[in-house]
């Protein structure tokens, strides 16, 4: 049986590469490592299909060097052994090792000392952050390189290339301009995608001429990162609330319709009522509790139709006056918690010892309460909330926080509960 099209046109050597010229480019490291004959081990990460471990291979080729290649995930401790033993007879043998940040503790704690003393040159290929998901022991031995998203023209010269190429489809086929496009702007930056797409294509073709109706047939939705577990995933829950943060209404529609299409109800809800009270908070309560209407629905009725109520809601969000202070008064809070424990003081406590009746709290004299002090006598002039003065709401806050000023607290209560007890 043939071997798939991605497979067949995996480049040989460097010059044959898509993309990644800030790597490759006649002033780029990697390229240098050939010109100076010498490689060091390297986690090269980025989005799938970009390349990585066929990136690793060509190193190991364009060097002369023996390499074999490993995967984290299904590999085993015999296999690691096997490869060990071969570096002693091997100089500079290149492990190549997929899903490297899926390595558990057994199989890193048998790799780091052969990384150590050089008897392995270990390349690493993941679509997870590095700084994230490798182990600090494998990090710190290895340096890093992001490997990019191809672009749209690197995608079409990448089909133009396997239109004509001996390995790939040989001149046997023909194939419409826009047709390439479609394929390019729907892989999302992912070359095995995109040559999976040609492929069928190809099966599907008549008269061997690919048309854009063909591939908008083979390829009706765009390729997306959404792996929940990588970084795809993540990122977009993060455009998603930086987008809200910032009044894109827009932007933050876009991704929650990405979030939607990967059926996300989980981490819609608990990001949305995340941005409902860090980002908008005080500025517009009564849009929080929207929101929290509006998960509630979509949870009852289900996607399809939850999209709507989810919609008004980002709207809403989107387009609301916005406040940190909730999130910033209980961080700089947490920030002193976090330093030193500080004392309550004995008159705010459940049972005070060794107190007089007119030294504890009087919780029948409403007079004295605001003018108490709360906090321990060490920070007692600490402030935690500061208004965010750019909604109504919040302003009335700020309004009575002020008025609230005008009477210096005290924790002298003794003085306090008789000056204020006949008023």
């Amino acid at each position: 049986m043939k071997q798939p099209l991605a497979f067949r046109m995996r480049p040989e050597k460097l010059d044959d590469l898509i993309g990644q010229k800030h790597l490759i480019d006649k002033n780029g490291i990697l390229r240098k490592c050939i010109q100076e004959q010498r490689l060091f081990s390297m986690i090269l990460f980025g989005p799938p299909g970009t390349g990585k471990t066929t990136l690793a291979t060509v190193l190991a080729k364009e060097l002369n060097l023996p390499y074999r290649l490993f995967n984290a995930v299904t590999g085993n401790k015999k296999e690691l052994d096997t490869i060990f033993e071969e570096s002693r007879f091997y100089e500079g043998l290149v492990l190549i090792i997929d899903e490297v940040h899926r390595l558990n503790k057994d199989k890193q704690d048998l790799l780091l000392p052969h990384i150590e003393k050089g008897s392995i040159i270990l390349i690493g290929a993941t679509t997870s952050n590095p700084y994230f998901a490798i182990n600090p022991a494998i990090r710190s031995r290895c340096h890093l390189f992001e490997v990019k998203a191809l672009t749209e023209e690197d995608i079409m010269e990448a089909i133009d290339r396997a239109l004509n190429d001996p390995n790939g489809l040989n001149q046997d086929y023909t194939m419409e301009e826009e047709a390439k496009r479609i394929i390019a702007q729907r892989c999302n930056g992912d070359l095995r995608y995109a040559f999976n797409v040609l492929e069928l294509c190809a099966l599907a073709a008549d008269e061997y001429f690919i048309t854009k109706e063909i591939v908008q047939t083979y390829s009706p939705n765009a390729a997306m990162s959404m792996d929940f577990d990588g970084d795809g995933h993540y990122d977009t829950l993060s455009a998603f609330q930086k987008s809200i943060r910032g009044s894109d209404v827009d932007a933050a529609l876009y991704y929650l319709a990405r979030l939607i299409k990967a059926n996300d109800m989980d981490s819609i809800e608990r990001r949305l009522l995340t941005i409902a009270y860090e980002d908008i908070g005080l500025a517009n309560p009564a849009a929080v509790a929207r929101t929290i209407n509006a998960i509630e629905s979509a949870k009852k009725i289900g996607f399809p139709e939850a999209r709507i109520p989810l919609a008004n809601a980002v709207i809403d969000l989107s387009l609301s006056p916005k406040s940190k202070s909730a999130l910033n008064g209980i961080s700089a809070a947490m920030e002193i918690v976090n330093q030193r424990d500080y004392p309550v003081p004995s008159y705010l406590r459940l049972k005070p010892v060794n107190l007089s009746e007119d030294e504890k709290y009087d919780y029948d004299n409403p007079n004295s309460w605001y003018q108490l002090q709360y906090l321990p006598d060490a920070i007692s002039q600490n402030r935690f909330y500061y208004p965010n003065e750019n909604s109504t709401y919040e302003k009335a806050l700020a309004a009575n926080l002020n008025e609230l000023k005008k009477y210096p607290r005290t924790n002298k209560i003794k003085e306090l509960n008789r000056k204020t007890k006949n008023k």
